[in-house]
């Protein structure tokens, strides 16, 4: 499937959206927003989807929100992008199955955002990432939401306040991707890791997601009382008990998806 601003790939149980304006180095553009938002709804409504994968073509992943669309405008056109934005990055969390960035090139302001709100990352080893808005005179305050979360707070400030790039092995480093292999095995790297994940059962997958979010901002006895909860009523599930037969049994699971 295309359109104006994606391509959208179905292989099996995995999901390829690539944002496609590379004229615009896929900027997020109200419009491209909007189409990543549907694509990634869509994606999660359909069961036979076990993984998406979120990359860009041309010469950036992305570069961010689309400064043509932000000159000139009024504060209720201002409000609206940034809400757009901050949706885009909670149903990128939202969905049931993890959804894995492929960085080829340079992923700056809100670009970078989307790098670090993904799931997971894989990062060409010519990828680079920036918060650069310090520098036009608009701070990267809606990027930082993410970036702090991913790479804590001295690392993210240093990003944010001089606006330097930083290289896919500090991102690695630093926690903003999981991992940086050659430019050459990008795809096949990110889609090997892709796979590793659908071969478990897709609603434990999707438990084990959500409980992540949900916790990960709680104090400990917070986050304990929660996921002991939500591991008591996991363990009720059928995938669970074929899960844990299967490995008593040392046979392969038939996951139900139950």
């Amino acid at each position: 499937m295309s359109d104006r601003n994606l391509l959208i790939e179905q292989e099996e149980s995995i999901v390829t959206i690539t944002m496609n304006r590379p004229e615009k180095r896929n900027a997020l553009s109200t419009a491209m927003m909007s189409d990543l938002i549907d694509a990634l709804r869509a994606a999660a409504s359909r069961t036979e989807v076990r993984a998406v994968i979120l990359a860009g073509a041309g010469p950036a992943f992305s570069a961010g929100h689309d400064l043509q669309e932000l000159r000139g405008r009024d504060l209720s056109f201002y409000r609206h992008e940034f809400d757009m934005c901050a949706e885009l990055m909670r149903v990128v969390q939202a969905i049931p199955q993890p959804v894995i960035a492929r960085v080829h090139a340079i992923a700056t302001a809100a670009g970078c955002q989307l790098v670090a709100t993904c799931d997971l990352a894989v990062a060409a080893e010519s990828a680079r990432f920036a918060t650069p808005g310090v520098k036009i005179g608009l701070f990267c305050s809606t990027p930082m939401v993410a970036l702090t979360r991913a790479v804590g707070r001295k690392r993210a400030m240093e990003m944010l306040l001089s606006g330097r790039a930083i290289d896919a092995r500090t991102a690695a480093e630093w926690g903003l991707v999981n991992r940086v292999v050659s430019d050459a095995n990008l795809v096949a790297e990110t889609r090997a890791l892709a796979l590793q994940i659908v071969e478990a059962s897709a609603l434990t997958v999707a438990i084990g997601k959500q409980a992540f979010y949900a916790q990960i901002d709680l104090d400990q006895s917070r986050a304990y009382d929660y996921t002991k909860e939500v591991m008591s009523m996991n363990a009720l599930a059928a995938d669970a008990q074929e899960g844990i037969c299967a490995f008593l049994e040392k046979r392969a699971p038939a996951w139900s998806g139950r």
